[in-house]
């Protein structure tokens, strides 16, 4: 099946994939929700701090670096930084389960 033209594509079309994309990054922000819970516990262990700001600063730097368009730098930074507010946010629930 050839690929349609995107002008030849209807607003349905559109909004079919961006569901399709948006169930991607639905388990895409679970599994790496999943990787922060257990990061956080390797933290406990070794009595380390969950907040790592400079962790934080090299994951921006690393989306913001790898970011070609059409969203700004600016608006890829806001985005990661509400997922990884998230991911902190459960690692600290997840600590304190641990007590």
């Amino acid at each position: 099946m050839s690929e349609e033209k995107s002008s030849e594509k209807t607003m349905d079309d559109w909004r079919r994939r961006i569901d399709e994309i948006d169930l991607k990054l639905v388990e895409l922000f679970n599994e790496r929700t999943m990787c922060a819970i257990e990061i956080g516990h390797i933290k406990k262990r070794l009595g380390l701090e969950i907040y790592s700001p400079n962790r934080e600063a090299q994951v921006i730097s690393n989306v913001t670096g790898a970011n070609h368009g059409p969203l700004d730098a600016e608006a890829i930074r806001r985005l990661f930084e509400r997922v990884i507010d998230e991911a902190r946010r459960i690692e600290r629930i997840e600590s304190e389960r641990e007590i």
